[in-house]
């Protein structure tokens, strides 16, 4: 999956966890921690598989479950001794899913899911190097998984609108501010 689509999955998932758990609307910093933890797999297993050579594929230690739990407990820990515990449940939804989400079209296809007991369970080394933009689209474009991420993105979209659009703020603020001082 891609980055817009792991993010689309993590909001839906966040957007209704915040409206079960407490009956209200995602706030701007658990976007934000949400939106960090859908993309933080991906961040760390890419450069070091494809451009530090230091793991067997761009799916191998970030996309653990051995690895991610604990990182998300231990985020979770930290962020309620601060009394942000909302930041760690926000970037827990975030980083589990992702994995999970990237299982769905393997496990439809027959191919394995080793990457999710990583390092326990060995990794198939499916990749050789950093991919082109052109391999990733060539390998996805017409792939219903991939087709399936615009609807998520549009389904995210409208959930953020009726959210009342968290974040939106205090980006524009943040844009307000570099434009008067330049």
């Amino acid at each position: 999956m891609w980055p817009l689509g792991h993010a689309a999955v993590g909001y839906l998932l966040y957007s209704l966890s915040a409206r079960a758990r407490f009956g209200g609307r995602p706030a701007t910093l658990p976007t934000v921690a949400l939106l960090v933890g859908t993309q933080a797999p991906d961040l760390v297993d890419k450069p070091l598989a494809w451009y530090a050579g230091v793991l067997p594929t761009g799916r191998s230690l970030g996309h653990s479950l051995l690895v991610v739990v604990p990182i998300c407990l231990a985020v979770y820990w930290l962020a309620r001794r601060r009394g942000r515990a909302e930041l760690g449940v926000a970037f827990g939804i975030g980083a589990v899913s992702h994995p999970l989400v990237d299982s769905v079209p393997a496990l439809w296809s027959g191919t394995e899911v080793n990457y999710l007991l990583y390092p326990v369970v060995p990794v198939t080394e499916y990749e050789e190097g950093a991919p082109t933009l052109a391999d990733l689209l060539a390998g996805s474009l017409g792939e219903p998984w991939f087709l399936l991420e615009f609807a998520l993105a549009g389904a995210a979209l409208l959930a953020w609108h009726r959210d009342g659009r968290p974040g939106l703020g205090t980006v524009e603020r943040v844009l307000r501010r570099a434009t008067r001082s330049t």
